[in-house]
């Protein structure tokens, strides 16, 4: 009898929101891993809709997902080009209170780990403009951008774990791939920040002294940022509370909007196992892609980093077809492929890669978990 956790299976982001509603009552957070186009974002919004419409129209979630990151626009003054800056939308309650709590200090100290150029908010004009030495107005990347706008989320929940009137409504925490395209160092910084803040949101009081926590999801394609939370949160220091949390692995097994949910307990590094499993699916019904290629090339160079090596070859070693092995992931995995337009592998390509995959599993002895009931 197989010892493999159960699998759940939802027929629509409502239930599968409730779900996770469900979970948060007793829990101070779900880490949840799941791959892009599974329906993450979408999955916010009903979880805050569902809080939304349980308070008749008060909200009960404070989120960061896509949406918050399009509460900011960027002016970039095509006639003198001098006056460029980021607008916000001053209307969402995300911003509730913003003039009123002094946040540029708190944003300041956050930003300064991850970036090096400085800000300054306009509250009267509601415009952020950037600067850099010497330079003013300066145009920041769409990363640096994104950096900065999670960094005024993060001083924002500190106010609401303060308890101040303004976020006063907020009961739980959404947060949704805060960052989608970031760089290890920082991956492993910001997940050491969040897991810091959900510890003091867990351990909230209210004004008689009696425990307030705040409930958090948390929810990321990223491998190494959802490995840093499950690494983090599983750790309970001397004079901390245990967080209490569930990790998931969430999937969408095809296009009928079907979702599945699986606890992954003490394995955080599931997601990458899951992907194998998904490989040989695809790779048994017949429908492999372009871009299967580069998630195989992918699995096996954190393989390879798992067991200390720089190259994925490692993995490679002593099979029969070693070296056809290598040139073919070099060769067919360096394509622009897009998921969003997939070219179907032709027949020579798929015979291959079928005999890559099942030589690497039998070396490793991956034990692959079915993804689906």
């Amino acid at each position: 009898m197989s010892n493999s956790p159960k699998i759940h299976r939802y027929q629509s982001l409502t239930t599968l929101a409730r779900r996770l509603r469900s979970d948060v009552k007793d829990l101070y957070c779900v880490l949840i891993y799941a791959y892009n186009r599974t329906g993450k974002t979408r999955l916010s919004m009903e979880f805050k809709d569902q809080g939304k419409r349980k308070g008749r129209g008060t909200p009960d979630t404070l989120y960061f997902n896509a949406y918050t990151e399009d509460l900011f626009v960027w002016h970039n003054d095509l006639d003198s080009d001098a006056d460029r800056h980021l607008t916000i939308n001053k209307d969402s309650s995300f911003l509730n209170g913003l003039t009123d709590l002094a946040l540029d200090e708190t944003i300041a100290g956050y930003l300064s780990r991850y970036a090096d150029f400085d800000f300054d908010i306009d509250y009267d004009r509601w415009i952020v403009t950037f600067r850099k030495g010497r330079d003013e107005r300066i145009k920041i990347s769409r990363g640096e951008e994104n950096i900065f706008i999670w960094c005024m989320f993060m001083a924002i929940c500190e106010r609401v774990i303060d308890g101040l009137p303004s976020y006063e409504w907020v009961k739980h925490l959404y947060i949704d791939d805060p960052i989608s395209s970031l760089d290890d160092n920082n991956a492993i910084a910001m997940g050491c920040d969040l897991a810091s803040l959900i510890r003091k949101a867990a351990v909230r009081r209210n004004t008689s002294g009696e425990p307030d926590p705040l409930r958090m999801v948390f929810s990321s394609h990223h491998a190494l940022f959802f490995n840093v939370m499950c690494n983090e949160l599983g750790r309970t220091r001397e004079g901390q509370e245990k967080i209490r949390h569930k990790r998931y692995f969430l999937h969408r097994p095809n296009s009928e909007g079907v979702f599945t949910l699986r606890a992954t307990g003490d394995t955080p590094y599931f997601q990458h196992v899951a992907t194998l499993a998904e490989l040989q699916r695809c790779s048994q019904a017949g429908n492999l892609y372009t871009f299967h290629f580069n998630a195989l090339r992918s699995v096996l160079e954190k393989t390879a980093s798992f067991l200390g090596h720089e190259d994925l070859r490692v993995c490679l070693a002593g099979l029969q077809d070693e070296a056809l092995y290598n040139r073919a992931l070099n060769l067919l995995s360096h394509g622009k492929y897009a998921i969003n337009e997939p070219v179907e592998m032709v027949d020579d390509n798929k015979d291959l890669f079928r005999r890559i995959l099942k030589d690497v599993i039998d070396r490793f002895q991956f034990a692959l978990p079915e993804l689906v009931p």
